[in-house]
């Protein structure tokens, strides 16, 4: 299930990877959520509840 605060271009952290860094979502499709993190690459999710918005106020 996609939360409702995912846009493409939001900021994330994956809550259990702290190590992959600050991620921005590169597209929604469907259940998928594709997120390049400054430290991992592109990674395509199939659960984003992992996923922490990133406030651009605590960036």
């Amino acid at each position: 299930m996609t939360s409702y605060f995912l846009e493409v271009g939001a900021l994330v952290r994956h809550r259990d990877r702290p190590d992959w860094g600050l991620g921005q979502i590169q597209s929604i499709v469907g259940a998928r959520v594709t997120v390049n993190f400054e430290n991992e690459g592109k990674v395509v999710m199939l659960n984003a509840a992992a996923l922490d918005l990133v406030s651009l106020d605590s960036y």
